[in-house]
């Protein structure tokens, strides 16, 4: 149980490191790139695909069975 919670931490830190690097990212909009070179740049970047790795630990802890 205590594991679970531990890596239930590790993801909501991932998640929050991802979508904090994609928000701060958003100041490239207003220098002049379009919106298909942000998400070019973005999924780029390891910081932002630390989204999608929080995403899935969240979903494994919270949805997977109990670990023996």
């Amino acid at each position: 149980m205590i594991l679970r919670i531990i890596f239930l931490f590790i993801g909501i830190l991932l998640v929050v490191v991802g979508i904090t690097s994609i928000i701060l990212y958003l100041n490239l909009l207003s220098i002049g790139c379009s919106f298909f070179e942000y998400l070019n740049f973005i999924i780029r970047r390891l910081e932002c695909i630390n989204l999608i790795i929080g995403l899935i630990i969240i979903y494994i802890t919270a949805f997977i069975g109990e670990w023996k």
